[in-house]
C-alpha cells in the first residue's frame, strides 16, 4: 500500500483545524446579516463579535481595534496608502519604505505611486539593516508628508524573525509609522501590539488553520487609521465596507483560539526543524540553510541542495509523497529564483525549497523527509558522475 503523503508546506496554507471547519459549518446556519438589529441579526453579529475578540487576543488587541477584511493582500492595499486620518483630520504619508525581503504584497506598495516606494536592504542574514532604516528616515522630508513603513515580523520564505520593536522604535523616533506584515508570526510565535511593536498587524485566516478569504487588520489603535479602500456601507465601523463574510470569520476566530490556545501550552517547537536541517547537512553535505544564523520562526526550513534547482528538486519531493514550496506560494505555481536571497546577496537565479512544518510533525514524518532527500540526492550524485545515464 502506497504510503500517505506529508504536507510540509503550513507557510502556504495550514489545514484547516477541526474548531475552524465546525464553526463555519455553524455560521452557514445563521441567516441574518450582521448589521440587522432584529433576532437574526443579531445572533450574526454575536458570532463576528466572538471572532473578533479572538483574533484581537492574538495580538493582545483591544477587540474594536480589529477589523475583518478579505485576506491579507486586502489588509496590505488598505494600509499601504498615502491617505490616512487622524480623528476626523487628514493626515498624509508621503513615502513608502519597505524591506527588500518582503511578501510581495508589501513590495508592490499598495496605493503608493512607484516613485514613492523605497525598498530598505537587509543583511547577509536576512535581518533588515536598520542603519539604513535610521538614515532614510533621517532624510525623510516630513513638509510632505510623514513616512510610513512596512516591515515582516517574520519572513514566509526563510522564517527569519525581524526585530521589530527596533523597528519600531526607529519608526516612531522619526515621527512615522509602522506596519508589520504578522501574517506568519501569528500563531507561531508570541505577538502583542500593545509593547510598541507597531501601528497595525496584518493577520491571514488560512495560515493558522482557519478558512481561506478572510484576513484582518489589527490597530494598535482607532485614533489613526487608513482611509478605507472599500466603501460603501457602514460594515467595520466604516473602515471595510460591505456585508461579513460570516462563516469565514467565525472559523477565523476559533482558528485563533485554537492557535492561541496552542502557544500558551508550549507551541511551536524547533526541535523537529533542527532534526531535519541536522539530516539535510549529513545527507547534502553541499545543501545551504538560508538564515540559519538568525532567529527563525520554529517551523521553518529554506535551503538548496547545491547547483540542483529549486523547481526540480521540488518536483522529486513531491513525486516521493511529500509536499514543500519553493519559495513562497504568492502566485499560481510560482517556482524559482528567490527575490528573498537575491536581497540576501545571492545569486539572482538562486532559489530554495521552503519546509514549513506544524505542531503535530513528528520523528517518523522527519524520517520519511529524510529518506525521499536521500534519495534524490543519491539520483543527482550518480546523474553528475554519469551524465549519459541521466534519462
Amino acid at each position: 500500500m502506497r504510503a500517505s503523503r506529508i504536507y510540509l508546506d503550513y507557510n502556504a496554507s495550514a489545514p484547516l483545524v477541526d474548531e475552524a471547519r465546525d464553526a463555519v459549518v455553524a455560521a452557514l446556519s445563521i441567516v441574518g446579516n450582521p448589521s440587522s438589529v432584529h433576532q437574526e441579526g443579531r445572533a450574526a453579529r454575536a458570532l463576528v463579535e466572538a471572532a473578533r475578540r479572538e483574533v484581537a487576543a492574538l495580538a493582545n488587541a483591544r477587540p474594536d481595534h480589529v477589523f475583518f477584511t478579505s485576506g491579507a493582500t486586502e489588509a496590505a492595499s488598505t494600509l499601504l496608502t498615502p491617505f490616512y486620518t487622524m480623528g476626523r483630520a487628514g493626515l498624509r504619508l508621503s513615502q513608502l519604505y519597505v524591506g527588500a525581503t518582503e511578501h510581495p504584497c508589501i513590495l508592490s506598495g499598495g496605493q503608493f505611486s512607484p516613485d514613492c516606494v523605497h525598498t530598505l536592504p537587509v543583511h547577509a542574514n536576512g535581518l533588515l539593516d536598520l542603519t539604513a532604516l535610521k538614515a532614510v528616515l533621517s532624510a525623510h522630508d516630513k513638509s510632505q508628508g510623514l513616512p510610513l513603513v512596512a516591515v515582516q515580523a517574520a519572513n514566509n520564505e526563510t522564517g527569519i524573525i525581524q526585530p521589530i520593536a527596533d523597528v519600531a522604535a526607529t519608526v516612531k523616533d522619526a515621527g512615522g509609522l509602522l506596519v508589520v506584515d504578522a501574517v506568519q508570526a501569528a500563531g507561531r510565535i508570541p505577538l502583542d501590539i500593545t509593547n510598541s511593536c507597531g501601528d497595525f498587524f496584518i493577520f491571514s485566516s488560512h495560515k493558522i488553520g482557519g478558512p481561506k478569504g478572510v484576513g484582518a487588520i489589527v490597530a494598535h489603535s482607532d485614533l489613526v487609521m487608513p482611509r478605507a479602500l472599500v466603501r460603501g456601507g457602514g460594515q467595520e465601523k466604516g473602515h471595510r465596507a460591505g456585508t461579513e463574510a460570516l462563516p469565514l470569520i467565525a472559523g477565523f476566530g476559533a482558528a485563533a483560539k485554537v492557535a492561541r490556545e496552542r502557544l500558551a501550552a508550549g507551541g511551536w517547537p524547533a526541535d523537529i526543524r533542527d532534526m531535519m536541517e541536522a539530516g539535510i547537512r549529513r545527507i547534502a553535505p553541499d545543501a545551504i540553510i538560508y538564515g540559519a544564523e538568525a532567529p527563525r520562526l520554529p517551523n521553518t526550513l529554506f535551503f538548496s541542495l547545491g547547483e540542483m534547482k529549486a523547481e526540480t528538486a521540488q518536483i522529486a519531493f513531491d513525486l516521493g509523497g511529500i509536499a514543500l514550496s519553493a519559495g513562497s506560494a504568492c502566485s499560481s505555481g510560482k517556482v524559482g529564483a528567490s527575490h528573498v536571497l537575491a536581497a540576501m546577496g545571492y545569486a539572482e537565479n538562486v532559489g530554495g525549497l521552503r519546509v514549513s512544518a506544524a505542531p503535530e510533525t513528528d520523528a517518523n514524518t522527519v524520517d520519511r523527509f529524510l529518506d525521499v532527500l536521500r534519495a534524490i540526492v543519491e539520483r543527482r550524485d550518480r546523474t553528475k558522475a554519469n551524465p549519459a545515464n541521466a534519462a
